[in-house]
C-alpha cells in the first residue's frame, strides 16, 4: 500500500485496476487544473418511515447490492425515548435500488403484530446496527453476513448470519468495549466495519469525542473478535497539510465497489448550535423540539489506508434540500455504502426529515465513478502523473468534455522523455462523454509493449472532466 506522500522517486503499481481522480495519489504536477466535487442528483423520496415500528427517529441506514437485489438496513425507532429503548431494525428490498417494498417477515411480534419488516429486537445493539458483506476470502456460507452493534454501556458486539435475514451474536461478550478505547463519548453513531483487501484484514471506523470535537476512530481485526491498533483518524488537504477539524458523526467509510483499494466516507457534518429555524417556524413542519437547534449536512472523505482521511474539498458534498423540513438536526445523513443502479450511474441514500412525520430515504444519482474529477477550463490545463507500471494493453479514461473540449495524452518514460509512437503529436485527441474509452495513437490503441515497465501519463486538457483511468486487456473493453 503506499501513500502518495512516499517519494515521487517511487514507482507505483498500477496493475489493472481502476484508479479514481480523488487525491493526489497519482499525481506529480498539475497546473491550471482543479479537482472538483460533483453534487449527486436527488432522485427523491424511496422509502417512507412510516409503519408503526420505524417513525420519525429511523436512522443510521446500510444498503447493500446482493447479486441480482438491494437491501437497505435502518433503525425503527417512533419516539424519542433514550438510545437503545423501544428501537428494532428493520429491512427493506428492492430490485434495482430506485424502488423499494418492505417485506412481511414475519420474525418478531412488534406493536403487536409480527406481520412487518424487523429483522432484530436485540436492544441496545438495535440502536446502530450496521451489516455488511463478507469479502473476505474462503469464509464458509454461514458466515457470509457480519454486523456490528452496539453503545458506550455494552460495547459492541459482533454479529454473523448466512442470510442476511436471521442474525445470532458471534460471541456473547463485545467484541470492544469502552475500556479499550483511550477516548469519550464513543459508539453512539453508526459503526462500519469491512474486510479490507487492501490491508488484509478486518478494520473498524467508530465515532469518539476527542477535545470538543466527534471524531472518527479505526481499529484493526484478523478475526473480527479480538480488535486492536486503535487509531484516531486525521484528515489530510490537497497541500498535504492537516485539514480542519469538525464534527463528523457518522464516517460511512465504505472501500468503493469498482475500486476496493480505495475507501470512500460519506460523511455527516454535524453544525452544533447553528440554528435556522424559529420554535414557530419548526413547529409548523412538526419536528420535535429536542431537534431543530442545529443542523447537518454531508461532506466527501477518503483514504488509502492507514489513519489519515484525505478531504481534498472542504465544501458540502450533499446540501441540505429546499424548505425547513431540511434545516433541522441530524438531517442529511447519508447511508453506508455506494451501489450501482444503472450502466453509467451509482446511488447514494441520505436520511431526511429526521424527528419529523415525515421522515425518509432519499436517494441521489452520481455519475459512475464521478465523485470528483480533475477539471481543466476552456483555457486548458496540463497534468503529469507520478511513475508507474502497468498490465494489459488499452489505457481507458472516465471523461467528458465539452464539444470544444478533449484530452490529449502522450506516455512519458521514468525520466519524463516522451516515448516514440506515444507522443502528443502522434496522439488523436480524445473527445466526448464516456465510461470507459481507450486512448488512441496513430497507430492504434495497443500499449501491451510498454506493460510492466516504468512510465508516466501526460494529460493536456481543455473544458474537461477527468473521473478515472484503469488499463485493461483488450478482451476487458468489448
Amino acid at each position: 500500500m503506499l501513500s502518495f506522500r512516499a517519494p515521487c522517486a517511487e514507482v507505483l503499481d498500477l496493475g489493472d485496476h481502476l484508479e479514481l481522480f480523488i487525491d493526489r495519489y497519482l499525481i506529480a504536477s498539475k497546473t491550471n487544473i482543479q479537482f472538483t466535487l460533483h453534487e449527486p442528483r436527488d432522485e427523491g423520496n424511496v422509502l417512507s418511515f412510516d409503519s408503526p415500528w420505524e417513525g420519525p427517529f429511523c436512522a443510521y441506514c446500510t444498503v447493500l447490492h446482493d447479486g441480482e437485489g438491494y437491501r437497505v438496513y435502518y433503525r425503527g425507532k417512533s419516539s424519542a425515548t433514550p438510545d437503545g429503548v423501544a428501537e428494532t431494525t428493520c429491512m427493506a428490498e428492492s430490485p434495482d435500488g430506485k424502488v423499494w417494498t418492505k417485506p412481511k417477515l414475519g420474525f418478531f411480534e412488534v406493536n403487536g403484530t409480527t406481520n412487518n419488516n424487523v429483522i432484530l429486537t436485540q436492544e441496545p445493539y438495535t440502536h446502530n446496527f450496521s451489516p455488511f458483506i463478507d469479502a473476505r476470502p474462503g469464509l464458509p456460507n454461514v458466515e457470509r453476513y457480519k454486523a456490528i452493534g452496539g453503545d458506550q454501556k455494552v460495547g459492541l458486539k459482533g454479529f454473523v448470519s448466512s442470510d442476511g435475514l436471521q442474525w445470532k451474536p458471534m460471541q456473547e461478550k463485545p467484541v470492544l468495549t469502552t475500556n479499550e478505547v483511550p477516548y469519550q463519548y464513543m459508539f453512539d453513531s453508526q459503526n462500519v466495519a469491512f474486510w479490507s483487501v487492501n490491508e488484509n484484514c478486518y478494520l473498524l471506523y467508530f465515532r469518539v469525542y476527542k477535545d470538543h470535537f466527534r471524531r472518527i476512530a479505526r481499529a484493526e481485526s484478523k478475526d473480527f473478535l479480538h480488535w486492536d491498533k486503535l487509531q484516531l483518524m486525521e484528515y489530510r488537504g490537497e497541500d498535504g497539510q492537516r485539514a480542519p477539524i469538525e464534527h463528523l458523526y457518522t464516517s460511512q467509510t465504505h472501500p468503493y465497489f469498482r475500486a476496493p483499494h480505495i475507501y470512500v466516507g460519506l460523511a455527516a457534518r454535524f453544525m452544533l448550535g447553528r440554528q435556522v429555524l424559529t420554535a414557530e417556524e419548526a413547529g409548523t413542519i412538526g419536528v420535535h423540539p429536542s431537534y431543530f437547534k442545529d443542523i447537518s449536512d454531508a461532506v466527501f472523505i477518503t483514504s488509502r489506508g492507514g489513519n489519515t482521511y484525505d478531504r481534498i474539498v472542504m465544501s458540502a458534498f450533499i446540501r441540505p434540500g429546499i424548505g425547513a423540513q431540511n434545516w433541522i438536526s441530524r438531517t442529511t445523513y447519508p447511508s453506508l455504502n455506494t451501489v450501482q443502479t444503472g450502466p453509467t450511474e451509482i446511488s447514494i441514500y441520505a436520511n431526511q426529515n429526521y424527528a419529523q412525520p415525515t421522515a425518509h430515504l432519499r436517494r441521489y444519482g452520481l455519475r459512475l465513478d464521478g465523485f470528483m474529477s480533475l477539471r481543466a477550463p476552456y483555457e486548458g490545463g496540463e497534468m503529469v502523473t507520478r511513475p508507474f507500471t502497468f498490465s494489459g494493453n488499452r489505457l481507458l479514461l472516465n471523461f467528458s468534455t465539452s464539444a470544444a473540449g478533449g484530452i490529449s495524452t502522450a506516455i512519458l518514460d521514468a525520466e519524463g522523455h516522451p516515448i516514440p509512437g506515444y507522443t502528443f503529436e502522434d496522439n488523436i485527441e480524445t473527445i466526448g462523454n464516456e465510461i470507459e474509452r481507450p486512448v488512441r495513437w496513430k497507430s492504434g490503441p495497443d500499449v501491451g509493449r510498454l506493460a510492466g515497465k516504468a512510465v508516466k501519463l501526460h494529460f493536456k486538457m481543455k473544458d474537461t472532466d477527468l473521473y478515472a483511468l484503469r488499463f485493461a486487456s483488450e478482451d476487458k473493453t468489448k
